[in-house]
């Protein structure tokens, strides 16, 4: 609201064509500790029943990052004007026991599920100069388990802002598919964007489901990667 810093709040806007849009009240505006000094980056998921939630990186009293959960007001708004943040939050955190930078810990993915009925969501960060795409597992979206290891990660590539994590199809379908969709003719995509460079690049390869583990087909996630753009971001 003006040239002086303050906590980031999302910006809100909705469009029938994806070419006009219409904008709509300010939301995830700091409402409680886990998000008093503002809200980053985040991620939206459609869970059973057509409901959306949006999971997103909040800066807490202490200015350590945590992951905050939200969901609609209304469900019958086409527009989703409001939202609200859910009691029990932040969701995810760091802890002493899981060692995790709390200055480099953000941006929520749009979640999946697999057949084992958990929902997994990627959280970038780093450990030293060890990119990271931390790995959490949930039943309900609300109390989330981190994973022994990343889903994937890098020596030397430093911090991963705003990962991503979505399947395509191998055969030239150029349809989008649901986010939790596996099998023979599914390549994997995770980009991220590289805080050392501020390059946005992305890596294709294959996702071993039973054991969590992401390996890019060719090449390695730095600059030497796919681009998505030739710009800083």
């Amino acid at each position: 609201n003006g040239v002086k810093w303050g906590p980031p709040v999302w910006g809100h806007s909705t469009s029938k064509d994806l070419v006009n849009w219409m904008p709509q009240p300010l939301t995830m505006e700091p409402e409680m500790a886990a998000n008093i000094n503002g809200s980053w980056s985040g991620s939206a998921t459609i869970l059973p029943g057509n409901k959306p939630a949006i999971l997103f990186t909040g800066l807490d009293p202490n200015y350590e990052q945590v992951q905050v959960l939200a969901y609609p007001k209304d469900l019958n708004d086409p527009y989703l004007k409001e939202w609200f943040l859910a009691p029990k939050n932040p969701v995810m955190f760091p802890t002493p026991q899981n060692q995790i930078n709390a200055t480099s810990y953000r941006d929520p993915t749009t979640a999946w599920m697999l057949p084992d009925g958990n929902w997994r969501v990627l959280i970038g960060s780093k450990r030293g100069q060890r990119g990271l795409s931390l790995l959490y597992r949930s039943r309900d979206f609300v109390h989330w388990v981190k994973a022994k290891h990343p889903l994937y990660s890098y020596e030397r590539s430093g911090m991963w802002e705003c990962p991503d994590f979505f399947p395509v199809y191998k055969n030239g379908n150029t349809m989008g598919i649901d986010t939790s969709v596996i099998g023979p003719n599914i390549k994997h995509v995770l980009k991220v964007s590289l805080d050392v460079s501020k390059h946005d690049v992305y890596t294709i390869g294959g996702y071993d489901t039973k054991k969590d583990a992401y390996t890019p087909d060719v090449g390695f996630m730095n600059d030497s990667s796919l681009r998505y753009g030739y710009g800083k971001y």
